[in-house]
């Protein structure tokens, strides 16, 4: 008897998150589909039945992200989308959260695989751009535009600013100098978006 169509969702969507969680650990090229699919607990035949490659998983793996809410992952960290005039904060408090920087299969893939994406192909790096993108827009859309600045440019700065930041904190070896990073790109990115105390 074939599968309907929900369990072939299901089944899918089950792999794409065991996939994220396994690329977010240890990144593109230390994880191979036979893995993928064990924790899925499924076959490495399956796979073929929902991808053509490696990298067309990787790309629906990242733009999962889009859809994450930290407030379900978190404890400790409240977001709310339909607060518009308060989305910024929330993003930049979620994102720069202690939670998320030890958090390691649930990061963004913004932090874990910044370098995979750079050597990955086309697909890839037009989902991580789409998901810079999205994070941009919605750190934009709460920000006055004061001092002629563009809410967009600086929308992209503080996106920056939450990646680089929080790259540096997962990559030092001391985790007082990590919290120091994390908090201070924190800080600075509140006062970038207008929602500094």
């Amino acid at each position: 008897m074939p599968f309907t169509a929900e369990h072939k969702q299901k089944t899918r969507q089950r792999i794409v998150e065991c996939a994220r969680e396994l690329f977010n650990r240890r990144g593109f090229n230390d994880v191979s589909i036979d893995e993928i699919m064990q924790r899925a607990g499924l076959t490495r035949g399956g796979f073929y039945n929902h991808f053509k490659a490696k990298e067309e998983l990787y790309a629906e793996a990242v733009s999962l992200y889009m859809h994450f809410d930290p407030s379900q992952h978190w404890e400790g960290v409240r977001f709310d989308p339909t607060c518009s005039e308060t989305i910024g904060r929330q993003m930049v408090e979620a994102y720069l959260s202690a939670a998320h920087l030890q958090d390691v299969e649930g990061h963004c893939p913004l932090i874990a695989l910044p370098a995979d994406a750079a050597r990955a192909g086309p697909g890839v790096q037009r989902a991580y751009r789409c998901l810079v993108e999205n994070m941009a827009q919605l750190l934009a859309s709460g920000m006055d535009d004061e001092e002629g600045c563009k809410a967009r440019d600086r929308g992209l700065a503080v996106t920056a600013l939450c990646v680089g930041g929080m790259v540096l904190a997962r990559t030092v070896d001391d985790p007082a100098f990590a919290e120091e990073l994390r908090c201070a790109a924190r800080a600075l990115a509140l006062e970038l978006i207008g929602a500094a105390g």
